[in-house]
C-alpha cells in the first residue's frame, strides 16, 4: 500500500513527516531518509490501532494545492 506522505523541515531543522490520510500519524527524523524509514513504522503502528478499532482509510483522496494570499 502506497500513502501520500507530507515532508516539511521543523524550527529544530529535523524533517517532520506526516500522512494526511492518518490523522495523527506523524514521526520525524535528522535527515529525510530517517523521517521516512519512521513514518512507514508509525503508519504500520497506525493501521494497526485502526483495524482494532474498526476505523478504515478513505477508499479514495485527491491531493491538491491551494494558492492563499499571506
Amino acid at each position: 500500500m502506497k500513502l501520500p506522505v507530507v515532508i516539511i523541515v521543523g524550527e529544530d531543522g529535523y524533517f517532520v513527516a506526516e500522512i494526511p490520510v492518518l490523522p495523527g500519524c506523524i514521526s520525524q527524523g535528522k535527515t529525510k531518509e530517517d523521517a521516512l524509514t519512521n513514518i512507514k513504522e508509525a503508519a504500520e503502528l497506525c493501521l494497526e490501532s485502526m483495524d482494532e478499532e474498526g476505523w478504515t482509510l478513505p477508499k479514495e483522496y485527491t491531493l491538491d494545492q491551494v494558492e492563499v494570499g499571506v
